[in-house]
């Protein structure tokens, strides 16, 4: 049975959904819901989904503030109203040099 879920769409991949911070839809599990998702918006599958349709391996998914990977993973059954947040990975900065002495 399907339910309604609320997906939070961090900054960064506010542009594929029209810079939406949420996307309401119906989905029975949390992989279903991020399918359900890049089906409605197809410029974000590439930024989730790698070339066999699973998650990218630097994209975290939670449940109601809960990794999906400790609930059992993308099968794992949602609730009416549940939230999904998607989390891709950010990298850059810089490497801090431990050998310099602070600044004051």
């Amino acid at each position: 049975m399907k339910r309604k879920v609320e997906i939070y769409i961090p900054a960064p991949l506010r542009p594929y959904v029209g810079n939406a911070d949420r996307v309401q839809l119906e989905a029975e599990t949390v992989g279903e819901a991020i399918r359900a998702l890049v089906q409605s918006y197809p410029q974000l599958r590439p930024q989730l989904l790698d070339e066999q349709g699973r998650v990218r391996r630097h994209v975290n998914v939670f449940l109601n503030d809960r990794n999906v990977n400790e609930l059992g993973g993308l099968e794992v059954q949602v609730r009416d109203n549940d939230k999904i947040l998607i989390l891709p990975a950010i990298a850059g900065g810089r490497k801090a040099d431990m050998t310099e002495e602070p600044q004051r």
